[in-house]
């Protein structure tokens, strides 16, 4: 498995991609409200990230992705195709997924939940989803396996009462937008592929976590994956990078409380 040690030069480019795609999510998160479309969303986004920081969303066209982010209501577990035609309501849930490519070609991914309104079932979903993945952060340091944030993530979602899908993962990620490891949310590594992090890795921890079973499918347009059930889906993603000492969020938000890294 060849899986990049980032030099120097590419960190920085690294740090800047991340500022860029925590920006995006700054940057729409007032928009984000009932009665928006989420292909509203889309161009919003799009017209930031091209015009406002002179990137590119890496979504659009690749692998002949239509739209510029994903957006992932309700039951959408990921990959949702933005839409004119579909508004966000009261007791939504949404998962917006942003991907900036630098004019360096650096990669920043991260993504969010909203909700919208109230509803307690959501909200708590969302909640605990965000725990996984901060709990998961916090392991993150050269020498620890992907299995060890593998299963923080899965014991504390299945203590919650949820599940985690094993169809979609995190990856590596740099100069290319998906490179060596994936990054698993659940206990299922083969010996090979679990690997010891280190300094100077750069990936993705994104755990999509359901209310209800884990089993997902794919819908007819190829793209838009769904929960079998029907139950609710909440995701969260963060790019980090693996420091000589721990991890640096690279995609963190202003909003964001991360003093549990410093614990």
């Amino acid at each position: 498995m060849n899986i990049p040690i980032k030099t120097p030069d590419e960190i920085d480019k690294m740090r800047e991609a991340g500022r860029q795609a925590a920006s995006v999510i700054e940057m729409i998160t007032p928009h984000v409200k009932a009665g928006i479309s989420t292909g509203e969303i889309d161009r919003l986004c799009h017209d930031y990230i091209v015009d406002e920081l002179g990137s590119t969303p890496a979504p659009l066209d690749y692998h002949g992705f239509p739209k510029s982010v994903c957006t992932s209501i309700n039951h959408v577990v990921c990959h949702g195709i933005p839409d004119d035609a579909k508004r966000l309501k009261n007791g939504d849930i949404m998962n917006l997924d942003i991907t900036v490519k630098t004019a360096d070609g650096y990669h920043g991914d991260s993504s969010v939940m909203f909700v919208i309104g109230e509803t307690i079932q959501g909200e708590r979903l969302c909640r605990v989803t965000q725990e996984c993945l901060y709990h998961s952060i916090a392991l993150v340091r050269p020498g620890v396996r992907l299995s060890t944030l593998a299963r923080a993530i899965q014991s504390h979602a299945e203590a919650n009462g949820y599940s985690v899908v094993r169809d979609f993962c995190g990856h590596g990620i740099g100069a290319s937008f998906h490179e060596d490891p994936q990054v698993l949310h659940y206990d299922g590594y083969a010996p090979e592929a679990d690997i010891e992090l280190a300094a100077g890795m750069c990936l993705t921890i994104e755990p999509m976590i359901n209310a209800g079973k884990y089993q997902t499918k794919v819908l007819r347009d190829g793209w838009t994956a769904v929960t079998r059930d029907k139950s609710l889906s909440a995701q969260w993603e963060h790019t980090l990078l693996v420091t000589q000492n721990g991890v640096e969020v690279l995609t963190a938000r202003g909003d964001e409380d991360l003093a549990f890294l410093d614990r």
